[in-house]
């Protein structure tokens, strides 16, 4: 575990939360299976294999010392995970988890939780995709924007932050909404989201009954059991793309799957949605490098024709 505890022993305090050793891009041979991440003020060690208890004291020792020298007398808090399968077991290896425990990404507030469930509220990966939407948003105020799965609408966040008219916030998890209300109440966003907590295969007529969006976000899991598996259920949502975007609109295609690279998701665009042009590949934060960008996170951007390059009807 050299790599990780060299990563502690350089590491600072970032203002907003975000990875600090990403063990698991291959970059550092015999720590794949450890991650580092700061959710200020609580630092989470996240495992996908079984460590012994040596281990962690020796994480213990290096993070207590290198929190001594950032911030000497504050408290050190730090929470072990242990990722096996579709489970999680959480402990808490020193201090106090803020309750409610918020962090910042770019001004913006999220709550976040870190004690329970397998993902936490916010996807640290993800910090491209959202700076994306606010520079799209930022520059041509007014857009309509839908978020399938959304989750707890951090996208929706950064849209109406940035100058979006609308957001539509579909997810099948009614919880991960309700948590997604409080992040827009922590930013003061009073007006322009609405939430359906809705199975999306199920609802697409709730979903177009707006009209077209000038943005489609899908961000869906890979693997869900009983709900969504990329290999079979992406190529239902990109066949609805050409009649849910504007002329001119763009979408942003998410895919997290170690087993499926970008082609898998330029083929089904090429063949269901041949309309859309491929845009660009999104880079991922820094600190989530992988020896295999294929097996990275995907974010692809595509967008449709303008209105004067689309054929006529009839």
């Amino acid at each position: 575990m050299q790599a990780l505890l060299d990563a502690i022993a350089r590491m600072t305090v970032p203002t907003d939360a975000q990875r600090v050793f990403h063990g698991r891009g291959g970059v550092y041979p015999g720590c794949e299976h450890w991650t580092l991440d700061f959710y200020p003020p609580v630092w989470l060690l996240t495992s996908f294999l079984p460590v012994s208890d040596d281990d962690l004291a020796v994480v213990h020792a290096a993070l207590a010392e290198r929190w001594q020298a950032l911030q000497p007398g504050a408290p050190l808090t730090w929470v072990f995970q242990y990722r096996h399968e579709a489970r999680a077991e959480t402990r808490l290896m020193a201090g106090h988890v803020p309750d409610p425990h918020v962090i910042s990404e770019e001004g913006a507030a999220f709550r976040v939780h870190l004690l329970k469930g397998l993902n936490h509220g916010f996807f640290l990966d993800m910090a491209e995709g959202r700076r994306w939407v606010r520079r799209q948003m930022a520059a041509r105020p007014g857009q309509k924007v839908l978020n399938l799965f959304a989750y707890t609408c951090s996208f929706s966040v950064a849209a109406l932050q940035s100058g979006a008219r609308q957001v539509v916030n579909v997810d099948m998890s009614d919880g991960a909404l309700a948590i997604g209300k409080r992040n827009h109440q922590l930013n003061g966003l009073t007006t322009g989201a609405s939430f359906l907590p809705h199975d999306i295969f199920s609802s697409w007529g709730k979903i177009t009954r707006g009209g077209r969006y000038d943005l489609v976000i899908l961000d869906p899991p890979s693997y869900q059991k009983g709900s969504f598996v990329a290999e079979k259920d992406y190529a239902r949502l990109i066949r609805r793309l050409p009649d849910l975007l504007a002329p001119g609109g763009h979408a942003l295609l998410c895919l997290n799957s170690p087993k499926l690279g970008p082609d898998f998701l330029q083929d089904r665009v090429a063949e269901l949605a041949p309309g859309l042009s491929f845009g660009q590949r999104l880079p991922n934060p820094p600190a989530f490098v992988d020896t295999s960008p294929d097996r990275a996170l995907k974010v692809l951007v595509y967008s449709a024709a303008p209105a004067s390059e689309r054929p006529a009807s009839g």
